[in-house]
């Protein structure tokens, strides 16, 4: 059984001993801890939503009742979206808002993603403070003529949608006229239904639904990775569809397949929403140091500026604040467009890529091709009990320190000649350092990832 605290919120595996897993006894201190920080700031609203896992129905019911009790009032979006409840904060001018989804993870897992009162995720600060408060159960609950109100809501989803159809950038009559066919696979959870729902609203002509009722029972993996999505694949071939279409669990993540079968690329789907949007708009982009080199490719060719951030959603709006970014995101397919919000979000993306795929008039294949071509290789070294990971580090960073090295997470080493690059992470809760490695295909991502490999091997001793 697992249970990981970290300052942007709270998962684990269901089921166990309280303080090994997320149990009942946990779901209740951390939205007690998260509701009494609400409190310290004179807050009153917290809105919450879940994706459709097993789960979400017994923990939904614990958060609200907590808040609740701590005297909170509660909007309850029911079955919703990630990107859903960030927007529903800032309508409903709440003071702060929970995901309950474990994203990607498979079925066994949930959390607490943990917003701010403006639908993004809270600071390291913030996080902190909740995990102080969990720590010395340092709360007050309400007297009975205080208790918070509990209100549900089923409507934000179209909210979502009719926000999304008026984005300046979204052009539903080029994708009407376009006439596509798409299938989309939302391994059972609530893009099962925000989908499709957006594609008949964007006037898409035909959409084959697979894996979308929302039982929370994935029929596969549920990370959008090549591996896992294997079905929509054969069925958008066969079917000679357009494009399929695959989100997460909470649908902050879009992962797409081109017309003849192939993954176009979880990497690719931030360039190509990227590419569109700078056609329109001039500015910057920013995504994760572990993304590819191909959104800085395609923003420096429109004119912009390209920042890469340290990973983590919080830290990608960050620099996008920063830098007056109009767009950005991370390479897992995360989608974030700061005129609508800032936040990952699947459906802002699927609308912004179909109107540039339907506005080129090229077939999903055509367009994946346009775009400079990268590999990333992922990997990682395990390293004896005892070893100090941030000495191995500073060694190869001291090494490469002729190249362009960036140390703001972890190291990473760009080869500018070669246009390529490599990022090792260390791991907060054993000795392992994740190895990620990008260049022009796939034989000489792999010889670099192995070249530091046995540097940090040589470093290790």
């Amino acid at each position: 059984m697992t249970l990981i605290k970290s300052i942007s919120g709270i998962r684990g595996t269901i089921g166990g001993k309280p303080g090994d897993a997320l149990t009942p006894i946990d779901v209740v201190r951390y939205a007690a801890a998260f509701g009494t920080l609400i409190l310290f700031r004179k807050g009153k609203k917290v809105v919450i939503g879940r994706d459709a896992r097993i789960s979400g129905e017994m923990v939904s019911s614990l958060v609200c009742s907590t808040l609740q009790g701590l005297g909170l009032d509660v909007i309850d979006l029911g079955l919703s979206t990630t990107p859903t409840v960030e927007i529903a904060v800032v309508m409903e001018k709440a003071h702060g808002g929970i995901i309950l989804t474990a994203s990607h993870n498979p079925i066994q897992w949930n959390a607490l993603k943990l917003l701010n009162d403006r639908g993004e995720f809270i600071s390291a600060a913030d996080g902190a403070t909740v995990l102080s408060l969990a720590a010395s159960e340092q709360f007050n609950f309400a007297e009975v003529t205080k208790l918070g109100k509990y209100t549900q809501r089923t409507d934000y989803i179209s909210k979502h949608i009719k926000l999304i159809l008026r984005h300046k950038l979204v052009d539903v009559k080029a994708i009407r006229k376009a006439g596509f066919s798409i299938v989309v696979d939302a391994v059972n959870s609530t893009g099962g239904f925000a989908v499709p729902e957006l594609l008949k609203a964007l006037g898409v002509r035909k959409v084959k639904k697979m894996f979308c009722d929302p039982t929370g029972k994935f029929p596969h993996n549920p990370e959008p990775l090549p591996e896992n999505i294997t079905a929509i694949c054969k069925e958008v071939k066969r079917g000679k569809h357009d494009l399929g279409i695959v989100v997460d669990p909470d649908v902050d993540r879009l992962a797409l397949v081109q017309e003849d079968g192939r993954p176009f690329g979880e990497e690719y789907t931030l360039v190509a929403i990227a590419d569109y949007v700078l056609s329109r708009r001039k500015g910057n982009t920013v995504s994760n140091l572990s993304s590819t080199r191909a959104l800085r490719d395609v923003t420096e060719k429109a004119g912009g500026s390209y920042r890469a951030a340290a990973v983590g959603e919080v830290n990608v709006v960050t620099a996008m604040k920063d830098t007056k970014a109009v767009i950005g995101g991370e390479g897992n397919g995360g989608i974030i467009v700061p005129d609508l919000h800032y936040g990952r979000d699947a459906l802002i993306g699927i609308a912004l890529f179909l109107t540039h795929l339907a506005r080129s008039k090229k077939k999903a294949s055509a367009l994946r091709s346009s775009y400079p071509s990268y590999f990333i290789s992922k990997n990682k070294i395990d390293l004896a009990a005892g070893i100090n990971v941030d000495n191995i580090l500073e060694g190869v960073r001291k090494k490469y320190q002729h190249e362009k090295v960036n140390t703001s997470d972890g190291v990473k080493i760009d080869f500018e000649r070669e246009k390529e690059w490599i990022h090792l992470r260390k791991s907060n809760t054993e000795p392992i350092i994740r190895i990620y490695a990008e260049a022009k295909d796939e034989a000489k991502a792999s010889a670099l990832a192995a070249r530091v490999m046995r540097d940090i091997s040589e470093l290790a001793g």
